[in-house]
């Protein structure tokens, strides 16, 4: 069995940035109310017009700059996203052609919040079992398109963005640990979006009781798989879905704070692109470098969650 590894992240992230201010006088409330339940002071908006596709292919672009990967190379294209620009396109084939992936396959994956973590899963299993060598995989929402700005629950929580990262074969295997995937639709109406209106509608306090405790299984869980200990951790990388949960899960599980990545601030809930997004500014801050061993969660509508410990960098490539 060939490995797989992560050889770069890369992120984009639309340039208008929305503080509490705006938010919190249409909600009828203290600027402060949203940054004391959730952690986020702002967040990036898209521009009418912008496209779920040219953002990805954005933060494509920057992982493959910084892997040294011609995208004439990419065996495939991962894009984890729950906000598509069409039902028809996929995201991904989009992408592929936008970065000049021309030989590349392309697919998507809808997992909501968890989903760069299922996809991260499914690149790997490609790469191991040689049916690819290099894999793009990219996690993007523009959630601001459904959104109601008057629901007091979700206005001041979502936010746009991309990130993503190259996976490459490498030589001996094992710097991705086994993925964790988990799912409960029995409890799918704490988070959802119909057809009919497209809007996100969360049961807030139930949802964020099933957050914690399933990101707090999903970390033991790939603890456990990976054979490794709490300790053995060098940062934890959780979805940015809010500062309490993260918080709490933390608390739970006794991790070091200063082990424990929170971007929710500058951001807010990014959805599929929080993960990748996360990675980048924890390599931004120095806190990510070659051979760290993270631990990467996430929990999404679906329910969904996924989980996995990883070893930083490419190592020796085959």
């Amino acid at each position: 069995m060939a490995g797989a590894a992560i050889a770069s992240v890369g992120m984009a992230v639309p340039e208008h940035a929305v503080p509490n201010r705006v938010i919190a006088e249409r909600l009828g409330v203290d600027d402060t109310w949203i940054e004391t339940r959730t952690g986020i002071r702002s967040r990036r908006i898209a521009a009418p017009g912008q496209r779920l596709y040219a953002l990805a292919s954005e933060a494509a672009s920057n992982a493959l700059s910084g892997a040294r990967v011609d995208p004439a190379e990419l065996d495939l294209v991962l894009v984890a996203t729950m906000s598509h620009d069409h039902l028809t396109p996929s995201a991904s084939a989009l992408v592929a052609a936008e970065i000049g992936a021309d030989r590349a396959g392309a697919l998507d994956l809808n997992a909501a919040c968890s989903g760069f973590v299922a996809a991260l899963g499914t690149a790997a299993a490609q790469i191991e079992s040689r049916r690819a060598d290099a894999v793009l995989v990219v996690g993007a929402d523009l959630l601001s398109h459904h959104t109601d700005p008057d629901d007091r629950g979700t206005a001041g929580l979502f936010g746009d963005g991309a990130g993503a990262v190259v996976m490459r074969a490498v030589d001996p295997p094992g710097r991705v640990g086994p993925v964790v995937l988990g799912a409960d639709g029995a409890n799918s109406e704490l988070v959802r979006a119909g057809r009919d209106e497209g809007l996100i509608r969360m049961n807030g306090p139930d949802t964020f009781r099933h957050a914690v405790d399933r990101l707090s299984e999903a970390t033991l869980d790939a603890l456990d798989a990976a054979g490794r200990g709490i300790d053995a951790i060098d940062l934890f990388v959780y979805h940015q879905a809010n500062s309490r949960i993260i918080g709490a899960v933390g608390e739970r599980l006794g991790l070091p704070s200063e082990r424990v990545i929170d971007c929710m601030a500058d951001y807010g809930n990014t959805s599929a692109a929080s993960v990748p997004i996360a990675l980048a500014e924890a390599q931004l801050q120095g806190a990510l470098v070659d051979d760290a061993t993270v631990l990467l969660s996430a929990f999404g509508g679906g329910l969904t969650w996924a989980a996995t410990v990883i070893e930083w960098g490419l190592a020796d490539a085959a």
